[in-house]
């Protein structure tokens, strides 16, 4: 089903920005995923930081691959520049995009499976290039869009639709991110809105990669454990007239992270998921520290900014391209002769 364009209609009350635009100019078309899905909280955290930065929607640059997390550009900044890439293959496009033109504001939206699973060595060379993007994950554990099989950030014991538990060991898309020299590192929780927004304002003004995984509820196959994520509890227990999955509307899940401490978040199905803030004393730029604290609580989800390096060249800075985007330079510029080039190639000689 294709999006729907929303009414134009402005409220005179809505506040203005510094560049004298109102939220409702950084919206974009009316979601088509399910009713209370946690990638739509995310959409709304998207549109209030660049609101609150003040971007320019034609100065944005919007890509996405496959999945149901790579529709959320489609539901922001309408006039902004998009390109919807193959399976996996959104770094990739990113990193050209970003080559050739320096002066836009990336924004990769991606999911579990889309990032971790076939565009996986695609996000580590996107990482190790240092490109400068906000690359968000929408991590709900499943693929979605096909049905919620497994992908590979499903938990150890997760049960998927028909029942059955994974028994391979996740990736965790922070501890990979760390291990090959990410700058950027941070994980919040789709319904906490007052932590996502910052994280998200901070992860645009990077100097090179940020990487912000997001866990995500997925209202109809986000299977964990033990708990009914799934419609296979759903059928135990009822009397089937006719054979129709139907996804039924729900709320979306909000909840609020102290600045230290532990927040237990109910999810759709009764299941709970622990989230928990860093503590106060935590230093986000010693990369072993990071590491380390990852791995001594994994029993709960860590959320915040886990780790950060601005000292990092970023994929212009390493390769000394122009101060101006590429696609601005004369044609004599970009292409000097075959003097000049024959030249070059004696230095490889």
């Amino acid at each position: 089903m294709p999006s729907i364009a929303k009414p134009i209609a402005v409220h005179p009350s809505l506040h203005r920005n510094a560049i004298g635009l109102n939220l409702r100019d950084y919206e974009g078309a009316m979601s088509t995923l399910c009713a209370g899905c946690g990638h739509d909280s995310i959409t709304a955290a998207l549109i209030r930081a660049l609101w609150e930065l003040s971007i320019e929607p034609h100065m944005i640059a919007k890509l996405s691959g496959i999945g149901c997390s790579s529709k959320t550009p489609t539901y922001f900044v309408n006039g902004a520049h998009g390109f919807n890439s193959a399976h996996g293959r959104m770094a990739a496009i990113a990193t050209g995009a970003n080559a050739a033109n320096r002066e836009l504001t990336y924004i990769g939206v991606s999911g579990d499976g889309d990032s971790l699973s076939i565009g996986l060595g695609h996000l580590c060379h996107a990482i190790r290039r240092n490109v400068k993007m906000l690359y968000v994950i929408e991590n709900n554990g499943v693929y979605g869009l096909t049905k919620g099989q497994f992908s590979a950030s499903a938990d150890v014991g997760s049960k998927s639709k028909r029942g059955e538990a994974n028994r391979m060991s996740p990736i965790d898309p922070a501890m990979l991110a760390l291990s090959i020299g990410a700058t950027f590192v941070a994980r919040s929780f789709s319904g906490d809105k007052e932590q996502l927004v910052p994280i998200l304002k901070a992860a645009i003004a990077h100097r090179g990669f940020a990487l912000v995984d997001v866990i995500s509820p997925c209202v109809t196959f986000n299977d964990h454990n033990g708990s009914t994520k799934s419609y296979l509890y759903t059928r135990k227990h009822m009397q089937r007239t006719t054979e129709a999955d139907f996804v039924p509307p729900a709320s979306e899940i909000l909840a609020t992270i102290g600045p230290s401490g532990t927040t237990t978040v109910t999810m759709h199905d009764g299941s709970v998921v622990r989230f928990s803030a860093v503590p106060k004393d935590y230093d986000p730029t010693d990369r072993r520290k990071v590491l380390n604290y990852l791995q001594e609580n994994q029993s709960s989800i860590a959320t915040g900014l886990l780790y950060v390096d601005e000292t990092v060249a970023n994929l212009h800075e390493m390769n000394g391209t122009p101060a101006a985007a590429l696609w601005s330079l004369p044609y004599e510029k970009l292409c000097p002769g075959t003097a000049a080039l024959r030249e070059l190639q004696e230095d490889y000689r």
